[in-house]
């Protein structure tokens, strides 16, 4: 029997790359994207959980790995469920990329460019926030009916036989 080995780095079987592990990673661009949701700064998160702004950024980016009870206290600060940080997270997720680059050994084929979550781009948090600072609900109602409706009309298959 081999004697097991603990630590930070390396575990669960992968191998000491340097790179973040993909997991750490998608958990890290929930937290942040929660925080900019919430208009939070770095800073402020920081603070409500007893850290620096610069230990919120390694966690962000999933340099560091957010332990459970800090996950903890990251959803209460955030007012989202644990569960959250984990959604939308791909059933394969060990194989998520972790910034290596992907293919190339013994004839594979590489795998299709990652594609980044549009919820996480700064231009839909800005879009979400305004929408939210729309006082008036009914104006929220009917933009959002409006939006929707342009999303289908430009999705619509044409039937004028251009």
């Amino acid at each position: 029997m081999q004697p097991q080995t603990r630590g930070r780095r390396g575990t669960g079987g992968r191998p000491k790359t340097g790179k973040p592990n993909p997991i750490d990673v998608h958990v890290g661009s929930r937290v942040r994207l929660r925080r900019t949701l919430l208009g939070m700064s770095q800073e402020k998160l920081g603070e409500a959980i007893g850290l620096t702004f610069q230990q919120v950024q390694k966690y962000e980016r999933g340099a560091n790995r957010i332990g459970a009870s800090r996950l903890f206290d990251l959803s209460r600060v955030l007012d989202v469920p644990v569960s959250f940080f984990f959604d939308d997270m791909p059933p394969d997720a060990d194989t998520l990329p972790s910034g290596e680059p992907s293919g190339g050994g013994f004839g594979e084929e590489k795998s299709s460019a990652f594609e980044p979550d549009p919820m996480a781009k700064r231009e839909t948090l800005e879009l979400v926030r305004a929408y939210y600072r729309i006082a008036d609900p009914q104006v929220r109602k009917r933009l959002f009916e409006l939006t929707k409706s342009i999303a289908n009309a430009a999705n619509a298959p044409t039937t004028d036989g251009d």
